[in-house]
């Protein structure tokens, strides 16, 4: 090797990390993303795109709402603006819009060892209920599913307000300033005092904590109409799992716990249930809609109906929403059985139980069976995020490429 043969490659290699492909991987939390090819991704031309285009031109039509992720300090750009305005309204184009205008990143955590784990995620479900419930209380109707009260105030991901802990979602308003919302224990014992008010009576308490795990559901009032209870803001306090209580303290094994399985425990322990059930600190209220049978599904949190199938739950804190995300893993049946999972979805909503980059809770539609679905959804599946390119009309020609996907 001829002498100062080293020097001139090294400096090679950092002209080439600053002209060509990124000197260092894209991050987002503690997940490093490793960029692969969006159309060789397995399945990827198998999946009707189509719906989730659908998904995502709903998601569109809400970019005006906060965006907290955007303000990640170093995070890569989430801006799906140009992307959207370049959004087909036919469902053939679906593919050559998605291929086009986005880079895929598969989301791996590098300090775990095996390239399994590294790109394992955790993928669970959630749905729509359909429950009974009365607009005024009778003897089989008790619980009463609340409104937002006017003191409540939700903070955004990362928002803060002064005399409150950080992570606190919520705050209530006082002549003095702001305090923590009270938490579930305390709700139930009268501390809303004037400000709790009924929007109708469920059966149990059972009943309600499902509904407020799932955001909204569908209630059939006893003169046979139909109404949404649909989820408008929670008191910020911290997110326990009664059926993960249930099974650290021995009441039930995690093998083959299902929402019917562990519902039917609460209901036949009442006074375990209570007290289980108010462990779980956080609270939320609701508000009233005519839910005729052809309504559309819910609105996530970024606004937009959810789709079954096609809307997932992620970390507002780390993504926006609207953005694609590829599903690889196995998706429950109602049977008990599973299948292959391969799918294009939209993040579209949040959860106070979902964190992290790689964690997402998948939408499964109105009733019984997508319930059942639900409840058995606990799969590492793997998770890759589409992220938009830039506009080839204003890009900057002297930007650093992206890097280079693998096969």
């Amino acid at each position: 090797m001829p002498p100062g043969f080293g020097l001139i490659r090294a400096a090679l290699m950092a002209a080439l990390a600053v002209g060509g492909a990124r000197a260092e991987p894209l991050q987002v939390g503690e997940a490093v993303l490793e960029p692969v090819a969006v159309s060789r991704l397995p399945g990827f031309a198998a999946d009707d795109l189509g719906a989730a285009l659908a998904a995502f031109r709903a998601s569109c039509a809400q970019m005006s709402r906060p965006v907290p992720a955007e303000a990640i300090p170093g995070s890569p750009s989430q801006d799906l603006a140009a992307a959207c305005a370049a959004a087909p309204a036919d469902p053939a184009g679906a593919r050559s819009f998605f291929e086009t205008w986005f880079d895929a990143y598969r989301i791996t955590r590098p300090a775990r060892a095996a390239p399994s784990e590294r790109q394992a995620g955790f993928l669970t479900g959630y749905f729509e209920p359909e429950l009974q419930g009365s607009l005024v209380p009778t003897p089989d109707f008790t619980v009463p599913a609340l409104a937002r009260p006017d003191d409540l105030v939700s903070l955004e991901p990362g928002e803060t307000l002064p005399g409150l802990e950080a992570g606190l979602r919520a705050a209530r308003r006082l002549e003095a300033g702001f305090a923590p919302y009270p938490d579930r224990a305390a709700i139930e014992d009268g501390a809303l005092g004037q400000r709790a008010r009924p929007l109708l009576y469920l059966r149990d308490a059972v009943d309600l904590l499902v509904l407020q795990v799932q955001g909204s559901g569908r209630v059939r009032l006893t003169d046979g109409r139909v109404v949404r209870l649909a989820y408008d803001g929670r008191n910020g306090q911290p997110y326990t799992s009664v059926a993960r209580l249930l099974v650290t303290e021995g009441h039930l094994p995690l093998e083959g716990l299902t929402l019917a399985r562990w519902t039917a425990w609460l209901r036949a322990n009442p006074e375990t249930a209570r007290r289980l059930i108010r462990r779980n600190a956080a609270y939320v209220f609701f508000r009233l809609e005519e839910s005729p049978p052809e309504a559309p599904g819910p609105l996530g949190g970024g606004g937009a109906p959810l789709t079954p199938g096609r809307s997932l739950a992620v970390d507002a804190a780390l993504w926006r929403y609207g953005l694609p995300f590829w599903l690889e893993g196995s998706l429950p049946t109602p049977e008990g059985g599973a299948v292959p999972l391969a799918r294009l979805v939209i993040a579209q909503d949040t959860g106070s139980a979902i964190v992290g980059p790689a964690r997402g809770d998948l939408y499964l539609g109105t009733g019984p069976v997508a319930g059942a679905v639900a409840g058995l959804l606990r799969d590492p599946a793997r998770f890759v995020v589409l992220l938009p390119k830039a506009d080839p009309r204003t890009a900057d020609p002297l930007a650093p490429a992206a890097p280079e996907p693998r096969p």
